[in-house]
């Protein structure tokens, strides 16, 4: 009996090394999709035609309601207010995976591999998505593109012959948003890249973002993202605070340094989170990371990529985290997508709320535009949607969200009457003694003596209430 056993194991492993000898290029179930040679044949969504403006009073799912891209809005195109972008990984190597449950999404040009073979054909499935879109940008991770080889040189190799396809597909109209660099799922990163306790971490994480800055680079990309979801920390007991902030400053700093040294003129971009993965991320959120880079002598290297679900798990408003950046000139790009009120995490969902869409496009409208910056849609579908034309309505939903908040935030500045209601409420300022405080020329023995002259002052009404009348008849 033993020997039987021995014999079926042996045989199980034959069989297992056979089959994973050569990953698989096509599924075994979809007829006529898959060539003789393994490569994808046909469209990836041929049931998806190009997505039109149809009007608001359209009842087609695959259709724009309130996107047109060529209306002009305030002076400028609805698509150059916008600029809007595919995330990669959400759209093309997200699963439905979590904590809690296995993948739900089984899309059909996947063959379970993350082979460079299976790497070109998402990146194909991209491009056709983002044509059919009517998309001109994408957003996207080194290691979402291309797979992890056994050294780093091979690593590099494996992004370079996937980024050689993406050029060749992008043509001349279509380019990265922002590239980055994924320093957050492997091992090695877990006590952060940046800031890590370990000398070699560093040094390969800087070599990871030295390549993924080519990369973006030589694809044309205008913007270069960094993301600290490992830059924090669990607990303060065994953590240096003061070190890892200085090591992350060196590291921004010497990015910088090497953005200029190719020739690389896009905008770097940090981009705020509280926490999670961390139990305390250093970037919380816009003030804390305008604070670090205003320490370190580094705000005129960089601007922030705010994300709307990350400002509210700041315990902030998305428009809160925007105009803190905008005031002080430094909102550069919008990861577009919200949060569940009822669940304390990042989910990630496609913003559906018009009017947070229209206090958001206040603020970008009051920022002359985002320009090289744009609107990424980091978001994903609900685990329970599964169905490819899914994908396409998702992005739909949320680019006609937007361009419907474009066009309320219009129209309360072509009204003027909310701008009128907070002139008049700091109307008080708007005299001789209010411009000389605004000019710091007014010193408290000046004040006082004024505070003496007129006795307790009057205080007006904040009219809440009418500013958010005024606000909710534009939606």
């Amino acid at each position: 009996m033993a020997g039987r056993i021995l014999l079926l194991v042996l045989f199980m492993n034959a069989v297992f090394f056979i089959v994973n000898a050569v990953p698989e290029t096509c599924p075994a179930d979809l007829g006529g999709k898959c060539g003789e040679d393994g490569e994808w044949e046909g469209e990836f969504f041929p049931g998806v035609p190009k997505i039109k403006y149809e009007g608001p009073s359209s009842k087609n799912p695959l259709s724009y309601k309130w996107y047109n891209a060529e209306e002009v809005i305030l002076g400028k195109k609805m698509k150059d207010w916008l600029r809007f972008s595919v995330a990669f990984w959400h759209t093309f190597r997200g699963t439905g995976a979590g904590p809690f449950g296995a993948p739900t999404k089984y899309w059909p040009w996947e063959d379970g591999t993350n082979s460079i073979a299976m790497a070109k054909r998402r990146m194909r499935a991209n491009f056709e998505f983002l044509s059919k879109l009517g998309v001109d940008r994408w957003c996207f991770h080194d290691r979402d593109i291309a797979p992890d080889g056994k050294t780093l040189k091979e690593t590099n190799s494996n992004l370079d012959e996937v980024v050689a396809l993406a050029k060749e597909l992008q043509g001349d109209k279509i380019r990265p948003l922002w590239g980055t660099a994924q320093l957050f799922m492997h091992p090695r990163y877990m006590h952060g890249a940046a800031t890590s306790s370990e000398l070699g971490v560093y040094a390969y994480a800087a070599a990871q973002v030295k390549k993924a800055m080519e990369v973006t680079h030589y694809l044309g990309g205008e913007n270069y993202v960094f993301w600290g979801g490992r830059e924090g920390y669990q607990t303060l007991l065994n953590t240096d605070m003061e070190r890892e902030l200085d090591h992350m400053a060196k590291f921004l700093e010497a990015a910088a340094a090497y953005k200029k040294k190719i020739g690389f003129n896009g905008t770097l971009l940090i981009e705020p989170k509280p926490q999670e993965p961390t139990k305390h991320q250093y970037d919380w959120d816009a003030a804390t990371t305008l604070n670090f880079l205003r320490k370190y002598g580094l705000l005129a290297e960089f601007k922030l990529n705010i994300e709307c679900n990350h400002a509210t798990l700041s315990g902030h408003s998305c428009h809160h985290d925007l105009e803190t950046a905008r005031i002080n000139g430094m909102l550069g790009n919008i990861d577009a997508n919200t949060g569940d009120p009822q669940v304390g995490w990042d989910t990630d969902q496609f913003l559906t709320d018009v009017g947070e869409a229209t206090m958001v496009m206040i603020s970008v409208i009051r920022n002359g535009g985002l320009a090289p910056g744009g609107f990424n849609f980091d978001a994903k579908l609900r685990r329970e949607s599964t169905d490819v034309e899914d994908l396409f309505i998702a992005h739909i939903s949320g680019m006609d969200t937007l361009a419907r908040g474009l066009r309320n935030a219009a129209k309360l500045i072509e009204d003027g009457s909310l701008a009128e209601l907070v002139s008049k409420r700091y109307s008080s300022f708007d005299t001789e003694l209010g411009a000389q405080i605004e000019a710091g020329k007014a010193d408290f023995e000046m004040l006082e003596k004024k505070a003496m002259e007129w006795g307790e002052p009057k205080v007006a009404s904040a009219k809440q209430e009418l500013a958010e009348m005024i606000f909710q008849s534009a939606l």
